[in-house]
């Protein structure tokens, strides 16, 4: 039987990402999924139904989540048989990452609260429930992960990612001049050594 690596996108990516560890990973299926959910509770439910397919045709499997991709993975896969995560500038404080748009949108906790949702300028809507969701339902996540982190995150703090990888006992390489979007030649090639060193 085959194994799997799985690959989760972040916001505006696509499954095709997939495609670019297919190198690292001969002899595996390499997929990449293309999930609709916006919200962690939509995420639960998606990826659930996902990976239980992909459990019942597959052996061991590997999982490479970018960004939120790897937050609503956090919330979805506790309790799966994957053998090893790889998270790429993951989001693994979503309360702190709201909090921070709602300072850059000067919008209040009692105005968010009092109004439900608010778009902002830069792209995001802000959201009461899913706010209350990040708080009720903590991360809790046991799988053996490497953690790819750049120092010029602007979505997670280095205090947060360093605090996280601590406590889950995650190995933390942090990448200079590394931005949350890994693109550039240099960027990529940073993440193709990772990604062999933590093999």
């Amino acid at each position: 039987m085959k194994h799997t690596v799985v690959y989760i996108h972040g916001k505006s990516g696509s499954a095709q990402e997939a495609d670019h560890y297919k190198s690292f990973f001969l002899g595996y299926d390499v997929i990449g999924f293309n999930y609709k959910a916006t919200t962690p509770w939509d995420a639960k439910k998606e990826f659930g139904t996902f990976i239980d397919k992909i459990c019942k045709k597959t052996g061991k499997i590997i999982l490479i989540a970018n960004s939120i991709g790897a937050y609503f993975s956090m919330c979805s896969f506790t309790n799966q048989p994957i053998e090893k995560a790889f998270f790429i500038s993951p989001i693994v404080d979503m309360e702190e990452l709201i909090n921070n748009m709602m300072s850059w949108a000067n919008v209040t906790e009692d105005e968010l609260r009092e109004k439900g949702k608010i778009a902002t300028d830069f792209g995001e809507t802000l959201s009461w429930d899913y706010l209350q969701y990040v708080r009720d339902h903590p991360i809790n996540w046991n799988i053996p992960t490497s953690i790819l982190y750049g120092e010029n995150d602007h979505l997670t703090s280095f205090r947060s990612i360093s605090a996280f990888s601590d406590r889950i006992g995650a190995k933390l390489t942090v990448i200079k001049n590394g931005e949350h979007w890994f693109h550039t030649k240099e960027q990529m090639e940073n993440l193709d050594s990772w990604v062999v060193k933590s093999l």
